[in-house]
């Protein structure tokens, strides 16, 4: 019965980006005030059958900011009623775009903490080719607003093997990134999912290959580990305390529930998700369940996103047994060359082993 974490979805944004899969479309003012209602709605109902605290919220999208302050208000608040504990980490999406010193401080006054910002990168031809609507000084004034109103837990959002990326332009990126003193960086790999503008004319884009964008996540990780910014999962990069609480339950196999059209939960050991689907979460229609959850494969494959890797007390102590030998076994090749860690505590994959992490896992797994 430990505390949940509790996830928002806002599936509204201003326009499409050309790389986002997410479940998001433009909406009118009146279905982001209806949503409002309906969301917080279903907050309340929920958290009144948990009977459980959650000591996590994370608000994303789509863009929450595009919701607005106070219907974003509305919705922490909700959340906060005999269910947040006081610690709670409070996280919003935020686009840089348009961010006024009254909407953040909106935000900082009902209790959030946490700003997530998507900056991509800090180079405008490639913002603009990744459909940001904001420039870098826009980014630069945004993060110094929510500073000056004291928000200290900021973070930033960068992409790795976009199109025309360099060296060079990454080490802008990330020197920009370092100069605004964030706390934290997410920094992700661009996918190129079916159903995006890049996966339709990908034939129009010079994306790199694999070889520079591995070599780009290795620069990365050492450029920002050299300013105190230590890597802690394949993706995520942060000053000592300031790691996502929330984003870790997921790579613990914690529990959660998420609220909204495509929000996934895992509650009870079981695992549900609603339909990308917005009228349908407005009418009311119940989850769509997706089996159990929580079993040894599934925690230790999440569990190995993680720099600290599959720990055997933690293993010990949720399933009863210590990880299997057979699991040693299969990693052993990984191990021999460089992608792979065993010690008394348990087993890791290296930074080397984090590119082909999901070919290791599907082979040792």
């Amino acid at each position: 019965m430990k505390n949940i974490g509790l996830y928002l979805h806002i599936p509204f944004c201003k326009s499409k980006c050309p790389y986002c899969d997410f479940y998001s479309f433009s909406g009118k003012e009146t279905e982001k005030d209806e949503y409002t209602v309906v969301l917080k709605e279903r907050i309340l109902s929920s958290i009144s059958t948990l009977q459980r605290k959650g000591d996590t919220l994370y608000i994303g999208g789509g863009t929450p900011s595009v919701l607005g302050a106070k219907n974003l208000e509305t919705l922490v608040k909700a959340c906060k009623t005999d269910f947040l504990t006081n610690d709670a980490e409070i996280t919003v999406e935020c686009n840089p775009y348009g961010l006024s010193e009254d909407f953040i401080k909106t935000l900082y006054n009902c209790g959030v903490n946490r700003i997530s910002m998507g900056l991509q990168s800090a180079v405008d031809s490639e913002r603009r080719m990744l459909g940001r609507l904001s420039d870098r000084k826009q980014v630069e004034n945004a993060v110094k607003t929510a500073q000056n109103v004291g928000f200290e837990n900021i973070t930033l959002d960068v992409m790795l093997g976009i199109p025309n990326q360099t060296e060079k332009s990454l080490n802008e990126t990330l020197d920009f990134s370092i100069s605004l003193g964030v706390p934290h960086i997410s920094a992700y790999m661009l996918k190129i999912e079916e159903n995006t503008h890049f996966y339709k004319n990908r034939h129009k884009y010079d994306f790199p290959d694999d070889d520079l964008t591995a070599d780009l996540y290795l620069q990365m990780c050492e450029t920002l580990e050299n300013q105190g910014i230590m890597q802690y999962e394949i993706s995520n990069f942060s000053k000592k305390g300031f790691e996502s609480q929330h984003n870790l339950k997921y790579w613990h196999c914690e529990e959660y529930l998420g609220l909204g059209p495509s929000a996934h939960s895992f509650l009870n050991r079981k695992r549900f998700y609603f339909d990308r689907d917005f009228n349908s979460f407005m009418n009311g229609n119940s989850p769509i369940q997706d089996g159990l959850g929580g079993d040894f494969t599934e925690y230790a494959m999440l569990n190995l996103r993680l720099v600290d890797g599959l720990n055997e007390n933690k293993v010990s102590e949720r399933f009863g047994h210590n990880i299997p030998k057979e699991l040693y076994e299969k990693s052993k090749i990984f191990i021999d060359n460089g992608y792979m860690i065993s010690n008394e505590n348990g087993i890791a994959l290296t930074r080397k082993g984090f590119l082909m992490s999901n070919t290791i896992l599907a082979e040792i797994l």
